[in-house]
C-alpha cells in the first residue's frame, strides 16, 4: 500500500535533522518569518506543559470548551496510530490533503536548512491553525518548555503546568528542580498559570520564576482543591464548590488532572455545565483504556484487554494505583519500552498488582529496548517475567493459561500506537 503523501514529506524532512541539539528557538523564528509569522495569527492560546497528565488535562479542557459551544484547535504529541492525531482543527483531525499541502509549503520555505522533526511539524501545525477560525488553541508542549518548539507564543491567554517528575533526563537534566525550571519556561509576564500538584522542589522553582515575571499562579492546594468523596469529584476554589461526577478517564491521578482542567476553565469564565462536561466527555486513548472490539480483543477471548501508554516512574505508580481500584482479577502485563526510559522505576510499583509480565520489543521502533532487557528488569523487580515475540503471542499465551485474566499492554505510547493500529 502506498504511504500517505504526508508521510513521504516527513521522511524527507527527517533527513535534515541537525547533528547537534541547539537549545534555542532560532530555527523556529527564522522559518516562521519566511512563512509570514503564523504564530501571530492564532486564536487565544492555552499553553500546557508538565511531565505527566498534559494530554488528559488538555482533553478535559477541550471537552469543557466544546460543550460551551466554543471551537477549539488542539496540538498534541506524540501521535498513536496516525500523525494526523497531533493536529485538530476546530474539533476535527486535519485531513490528509490539508496536512500534506501544509507540510509541502513548510518544506519549500525551509529548503535544505537543518531542522528537527518536531520543529517542522509544529510550524506546520501553527500554519494550519492560523488559517482556520477557532475560539481557542490548546497547545501542548512536546518536551520541556523553555526551548520547546511550541514556546514561540509571546502572550498566551493562560498557561498550565501539570505534575512534574523525573523523565527525559538526557534532555532535561537530572533533578526535579532543573526539570521544573524547563517546564516553567512557558510562563510569560503577567499571564496566569494554573499549577497542578507538584513536589515541593518543583513548586519552589515554578513560584520563583512566576515572581520574577509577575505571573499570577493558581496552585493546587493553595488556590484550588480537588478530591474524591463518596464516588463524586469535589472541586473548590474562591468562587465556590462544585460537586461533579468522577472523571470518565480512569485512575485517581485523573482527579488531579480534572482539577487543573476545571481551574483553567473557571479562570476563563466557564460555568458548571462546562466543568461537568470536562470530566464526563473527555476522550484520551491509551490512558488505561479498555479495548472492547477488534482482532486483539477477539484473540483475548474472555480475558479483559487494557492499554496504557505511561512510561516513567510516576506513570507506573499512577497506573498501579488505578489498577488496584478495579474489580479483583488476575492481572498480566505485556510490556515494551524505549531504551531511554527508567524501566525498573516504571515497573517497580506495578509488581504490587501483577505477578507476571511478558516482555516484547516495540515493532518498527529503532529506540526500542530489546525484549530481553525488559524481561531482565522485570525479573529484577520481582515479576515472573517471560519473553514474547509479539503482543499477539503474549495475549495468546496468557489466555491459554488463564482465560479470565486482565491483560494490560503497557510501557510506551509507541507500543500503544502499534497496538491500536493492529487492533483497528
Amino acid at each position: 500500500m502506498t504511504p500517505p503523501r504526508s508521510d513521504i514529506i516527513l521522511e524527507r524532512m527527517m533527513a535534515l535533522h541537525p547533528k547537534i541539539i541547539d537549545l534555542t528557538l532560532d530555527r523556529m523564528w527564522a522559518l516562521m518569518a519566511r512563512l509570514g509569522h503564523p504564530e501571530r495569527a492564532l486564536p487565544p492560546v492555552i499553553h500546557i506543559a508538565g511531565t505527566n497528565g498534559k494530554g488528559s488535562t488538555q482533553a478535559m479542557m477541550r471537552a469543557g470548551l466544546e460543550a460551551a459551544g466554543q471551537k477549539v484547535h488542539a496540538y498534541t504529541s506524540p501521535h498513536l496510530a496516525r500523525f494526523h492525531e497531533r493536529i485538530r482543527l476546530a474539533g476535527t483531525l486535519i485531513s490528509e490533503d490539508a496536512l500534506s499541502a501544509t507540510l509541502d509549503e513548510v518544506e519549500k520555505a525551509n529548503g535544505d536548512t537543518p531542522i528537527t522533526y518536531f520543529e517542522v511539524t509544529t510550524i506546520a501545525a501553527l500554519l494550519a491553525f492560523s488559517r482556520s477560525p477557532a475560539d481557542w488553541l490548546l497547545l501542548e508542549v512536546g518536551l520541556g518548555g523553555q526551548f520547546d518548539a511550541t514556546n514561540v507564543i509571546d502572550r498566551p491567554a493562560l498557561t498550565v503546568i501539570t505534575p512534574v517528575s523525573i523523565d527525559h533526563q538526557q534532555f532535561l537534566d537530572d533533578t526535579l528542580g532543573e526539570i521544573a525550571g524547563e517546564k516553567a519556561g512557558i510562563l510569560k509576564h503577567g499571564v496566569t498559570c494554573v499549577v497542578g500538584p507538584q513536589p515541593d522542589e518543583a513548586l519552589e522553582v515554578i513560584e520563583a520564576r512566576a515572581a520574577r515575571l509577575a505571573s499570577p499562579l493558581l496552585v493546587h492546594g493553595q488556590h484550588w482543591h480537588v478530591w474524591e468523596e463518596r464516588g463524586r469529584l469535589v472541586y473548590q476554589d474562591e468562587t465556590g464548590l462544585l460537586d461533579l461526577p468522577m472523571p470518565n478517564l480512569i485512575g485517581a491521578h485523573q482527579v488531579h488532572n480534572a482539577g487543573a482542567a476545571i481551574a483553567a476553565l473557571r479562570r476563563l469564565g466557564l460555568d458548571e455545565t462546562a466543568c461537568e462536561a470536562a470530566v464526563t466527555r473527555a476522550h484520551w486513548p491509551a490512558r488505561l483504556q479498555r479495548l472492547r472490539s477488534g482482532p486483539l480483543v477477539q484473540l483475548a477471548g474472555s480475558a479483559e484487554l487494557w492499554l496504557d501508554g505511561g512510561h516513567n516512574a510516576a506513570a507506573g505508580a499512577a497506573l498501579a494505583e488505578a489498577l488496584s481500584r478495579l474489580p479483583p482479577r488476575p492481572t498480566h502485563l505485556v510490556c515494551g519500552m524505549l531504551k531511554t526510559k527508567d524501566v525498573s522505576g516504571y515497573l517497580r510499583p506495578l509488581r504490587a498488582v501483577s505477578d507476571t509480565l511478558h516482555a516484547v520489543s516495540i515493532p518498527g521502533e529503532a529506540a526500542t529496548l530489546p525484549a530481553e532487557d525488559t524481561r531482565k528488569a522485570a525479573a529484577g523487580a520481582g515479576f515472573d517475567a517471560r519473553l514474547a515475540a509479539s503482543v499477539s503471542d503474549a495475549i495468546a499465551a496468557i489466555r491459554t493459561t488463564q482465560p479470565d485474566a486482565r491483560i494490560l499492554i503497557c510501557g510506551s505510547l509507541y507500543l500503544a500506537g502499534h497496538v491500536l493500529r493492529e487492533n483497528a
